[in-house]
């Protein structure tokens, strides 16, 4: 009789859990319609879900409360959401500069939305926030990129060094041919690269300064690549030859 018993908890449970990975199933469904996603799925069970962004740098965990009657969230009852916790996961000791100021303009940007929990009561507005959080972790994600890309082909631009501190890049341009060395620091923010970047010059040698690059700068729109484009711009009118 006892082992009856076992048996037929046995099968609740199994049931139990083939329930949970149906609803994980159809939630995913729900949530991979937008098909805008930098995250993945690490866990959905009863009590959370778990998703992870950048390489597993960052986790946000989705903790579930009680039912709510009346909304519906992957044909089941919709759950109620009580806390939403971002981590970061990233060593800033060992990580390259560039990969530490992105975790920065993500956190940065988690941090302007005030209460995410206010955002996101219920698993119905979990795909929007799912959504946000993938724009700019996407948009910060490529500016890693690009610094990359910057600090591997400078040169070519007569870029000499990069030096990230907080949030702001200081460029250093140094131009035999144009007699000019000079230090472009840009502020930069987790709503790159949709606006125009403040900006300050410290001139070296030669004559390029604020008001030469301004002029530069107002020409450079912002959006994709803004950061490559920037540099790009400033050597091709600036760095090429006798000013």
């Amino acid at each position: 009789r006892e082992l009856s018993e076992m048996d037929a908890e046995d099968e609740l449970d199994l049931a139990e859990m083939e329930e949970l990975k149906k609803t994980e199933r159809a939630c995913l469904e729900i949530l991979k319609k937008y098909d805008f996603t930098e995250w993945e799925l690490m866990e959905w069970s009863e009590q959370q879900a778990v998703f992870s962004f950048l390489y597993d740098s960052v986790t946000l965990t989705v903790v579930f409360g009680p039912p709510i009657d009346g909304e519906f969230f992957a044909a089941r009852p919709s759950r109620s959401i009580v806390r939403l916790d971002f981590e970061s996961f990233l060593d800033e000791e060992q990580a390259p500069p560039s990969s530490c100021l992105v975790q920065r303009l993500i956190f940065q940007f988690i941090e302007s939305w005030g209460s995410w929990q206010e955002k996101c009561p219920t698993l119905h507005y979990l795909p929007q926030a799912l959504f946000d959080i993938s724009l700019v972790v996407n948009r910060c994600k490529i500016l890693g990129e690009e610094l990359e890309f910057l600090d591997r082909w400078g040169a070519k631009f007569h870029l000499l060094e990069i030096d990230i501190k907080d949030t702001e890049v200081k460029l250093v341009f140094s131009s035999s041919v144009a007699f000019a060395k000079f230090e472009l620091t840009l502020a930069l923010s987790h709503v790159y690269p949709s606006a125009v970047l403040p900006f300050s010059v410290q001139t070296h040698t030669g004559n390029i300064g604020e008001k030469e690059i301004a002029a530069v700068l107002s020409r450079v729109p912002a959006g994709h690549h803004y950061l490559q484009r920037i540099v790009v711009s400033i050597h091709q009118n600036l760095l090429q030859g006798p000013r």
